[in-house]
This record gives structure tokens, sequence and C-alpha cells, in this order.
């Protein structure tokens, strides 16, 4: 099964007033959709913009995985556990809430600042918190995050460019850049994929385009 969910069809959210537009993929926060809860352990899928000087203040996590890809500008993180790091386009940055974290996310920046941020569910509760950055994570090649039983691919795609889309039980697939077609759907900017008991299939580039790919299990 392939269910095709379109950009437009995002949840808006945020803080006009306080220079923060979020659009939510899954339930979140002030919206509520029994149908839309998770796709395996992903629970969130969280596209932000953060104008210069915005960010979301201290706030705790905990019995959470959050993986976060920069699209544009600079993104200033600082954690409870005493990280404190700028990440940018090309990084992948993970921490894991566990028995719990507080952190600050914000653009110190001058640029306006886009992100993804996928918050995964743990295969098992509590432990000690930890934080990964990888700086300019390379084409191809694959983030694995045990803790969820669950591994990123990032890939960037040329005209006419084939990739394989990994034969897992499950696959969410969002493009964050230009277009790709799957199998008879095309997708741009925004636009997701969930992908269930499918195997063979291929993301073809249609432009210069950037694609995460979630492997899931059951």
């Amino acid at each position: 099964m392939i269910s095709v969910r379109r950009s437009d069809d995002r949840f808006r959210g945020g803080d006009g007033a306080a220079g923060i537009e979020s659009r939510h993929s899954f339930s979140f926060g002030t919206f509520y959709d029994p149908d839309n809860l998770r796709f395996g352990p992903i629970l969130a899928c969280n596209e932000e913009h953060l104008a210069p000087g915005a960010g979301f203040e201290e706030h705790p996590h905990s019995h959470t995985e959050i993986v976060t890809w920069v699209v544009e500008g600079e993104l200033t993180h600082r954690d409870s556990a005493g990280h404190a790091t700028v990440v940018r386009p090309g990084d992948v940055q993970h921490l894991s809430a566990a028995s719990g974290v507080r952190h600050v996310e914000r653009n110190d920046g001058e640029s306006p600042l886009t992100f993804l941020q996928m918050w995964l569910a743990p295969l098992e509760p509590g432990g000690d918190p930890s934080y990964t950055t990888v700086p300019g994570i390379a084409d191809s090649t694959p983030y694995a995050l045990p803790e969820a039983g669950a591994m990123l691919h990032v890939r960037r795609l040329a005209e006419g460019e084939r990739t394989a889309v990994p034969d897992a039980p499950r696959v969410y697939v969002h493009v964050v850049r230009g277009g790709v077609a799957l199998g008879d759907a095309e997708l741009t900017a925004g636009d997701a994929a969930r992908i269930s008991g499918e195997a063979g299939l291929e993301l073809v580039g249609d432009g210069a385009a950037e694609v995460l790919m979630w492997e899931l299990p059951d």
C-alpha cells in the first residue's frame, strides 16, 4: 500500500506573532486526528519556519527519539545535558530524550531558518539521554537509529536519477526539495508517502531533488 500525503494537507500551526510557522504531518499539539496519530514508530514530522531571533524556549522531552534536518539557515541547539551546537543544512541531529531532557531551539542567525523535525517512539522507554550530530552526511549514507529500530536514508537525486526504496515492512518518504516520481505518483517539496508491504519500488528524480526515507519495522 502507498498512501500519498500532500504538503498542503498538513496542519498549520505555530505562532505568527513570535515568528514561528509550523506544518504538522501527524496529530500534534492542538491538532488531533485519531486516524493520523503515527506511522510505525514515527510520531511526528514537523516542518518549522523560524524568523531571525525566533525560537522554542527551554522545554522538556522524554521517551522520544528526535531527528532534525535543516533545510536552510542555522539552528542553535542547547540542552540540559550540556550540549550546545549549531546545526546546518546537510547535518543530521539526533537527540535521544530517554528518561528526560530539556532543550532550546533557536534561530540566532540573520536569515530565515527552515528545518524538519521527526519524532520516533523508542523500542524501550527510559535510559540516559544522548546527543549526536553527523555534519554534512554524504548522499546514500544511512543513519541508524537502533533505539527505534529505524534507519534514515538521505538521497540527493539529479534529473532522471533512480534510487531504490528500501524493501522494509514500512517506509516513510518525505521530499525536502525538488520533485520525484514514485510509481504513478508525482511528489514535490513537502509531500510524503507512507508505504507498507511493498517491494521493488524506486524514486526517480524530476530535476534536482532531496529526499529523506525512513526504513521502519513492522
